[in-house]
């Protein structure tokens, strides 16, 4: 849980509305009410302060079942995406890093097998062709494992024909050009530059293991749609992907915890999840100094997608370097926002309905955590838009 100077005693002193608030946190609760999820956790935050945090449930933690506290830490999944994108936007404004770069001029392991023109900002765009590329979970402490993996690679589909979300692959990438040009681990860049000058140590990617016990265990719950209830309401089938449950209960296991996957392997509460954005928002350190240039900050959430479709529902794909970004065509609920948000607001969701992001147009963050990954999709995305819809209009 974040520090208590980071924390308002009222959510009125940051100009939120408490009965909004309420509501807000109602809404969140009732799938533990009604027994379908475990545990829940959220916050929400505004002029660099939580407003006020919630956490419902029981989950087992450290392998014992037990109520779930502000305290009790979760994986917040491809929310990390945003993470480890803005650690790249520090590179990027220290003139370390282009965007526009090739990344074998950086990795050179990876430009194999056609990938050798792939810029870093069609890696952070998902446009690079590798949506798929293996790497298994018991390679992912081992950096060598990495590189080898990096040149065996092969593209799927030529780079830029097409927008296909890379679930791991790109941002493996995306660490590897963080150490390569910062020097340091990935993970330790991200503590050291982001987590800690924003005043939340228990931000991680990679988690040690003397904090596992704290951990949300990660299970399955409800039952998926059937092909005739899709057909019936019009919903396309997901595709299968390396997202499998096996993968995603792979996430209890301590070594992949420890890996701090980049893109997916964020540990921490929502209340940190909320304070990461009002980072964004506010570029400003605990000291006082900015943490990113401002214009490469701006720069990021400029949408650079024009022209790419979802693959599966057929809508517009908004997004900056490496976020997503709500836009105003009355779509932002099919992209992780609620149907409130502004059209400026920007962040990344993460699998299991995660949900994290910022709006400039009312200074509102939110940060949801769940350990109950829900197999119905439909009734998962209705949660997701139903939440942030109601954080999104707590302003008083």
């Amino acid at each position: 849980m974040p520090s208590k100077n980071l924390i308002a005693d009222r959510p009125e002193q940051l100009g939120l509305d408490s009965a909004k608030v309420d509501a807000l946190f109602q809404r969140a609760e009732r799938e533990v009410r009604e027994g379908l999820l475990p545990a829940v956790q959220i916050a929400i935050a505004r002029n660099g302060k939580i407003g006020a945090m919630r956490t419902f449930g029981r989950a087992r933690q450290g392998g014992v079942e037990k109520p779930a506290t502000d305290e009790t830490l979760f994986t917040i999944f491809s929310c990390t995406k945003a993470i480890m994108s803005a650690a790249a936007w520090i590179l990027i404004g220290e003139g370390k890093l282009k965007e526009s770069e090739r990344v074998a001029d950086i990795v050179p392991e990876f430009g194999t097998n056609g990938k050798d023109q792939i810029t870093v900002e069609q890696v952070l765009l998902h446009i690079a062709g590798f949506p798929n590329a293996p790497y298994p979970q018991d390679e992912w402490l081992d950096r060598s494992k990495r590189l080898q993996r990096f040149s065996k690679w092969r593209l799927e589909w030529p780079v830029g024909s097409k927008l296909e979300y890379h679930p791991t692959s790109g941002f493996w990438v995306i660490a590897e050009i963080i150490e390569r040009r910062s020097g340091k681990d990935f993970r330790d860049f991200v503590r050291e530059r982001i987590a800690l000058p924003l005043g939340l140590p228990e931000l991680r990617v990679g988690l040690p293991r003397e904090f596992h016990d704290r951990v949300a265990e990660l299970v399955y719950v409800g039952e998926p749609l059937s092909d005739e209830e899709r057909k019936k309401l019009g919903i396309p089938s997901m595709p299968e992907t390396e997202v499998t449950e096996e993968a995603i209960l792979g996430f209890n296991r301590p070594h992949v915890r420890e890996a701090g996957v980049p893109g997916g392997g964020g540990i921490m509460t929502a209340g940190d999840l909320a304070l990461f954005y009002q980072g964004l928002l506010h570029n400003r350190a605990h000291d006082g100094s900015h943490i990113w240039r401002q214009e490469v900050l701006d720069d990021a959430r400029r949408v650079r997608t024009e022209g790419y479709m979802d693959l599966i529902f057929r809508f517009p794909v908004l997004r900056g370097l490496g976020v997503v970004v709500a836009g105003g065509d009355g779509l932002a609920n099919y992209r992780g926002f609620g149907k409130t948000n502004s059209p400026l607001a920007f962040g990344h969701g993460g699998a299991g309905g995660q949900i994290g992001w910022a709006d400039p147009g009312t200074g509102i963050s939110l940060g949801y955590c769940t350990n109950g990954f829900d197999r119905n999709d439909l009734r998962q995305g209705r949660r997701g838009v139903a939440i942030s819809s109601l954080a999104a209009v707590c302003a008083a």
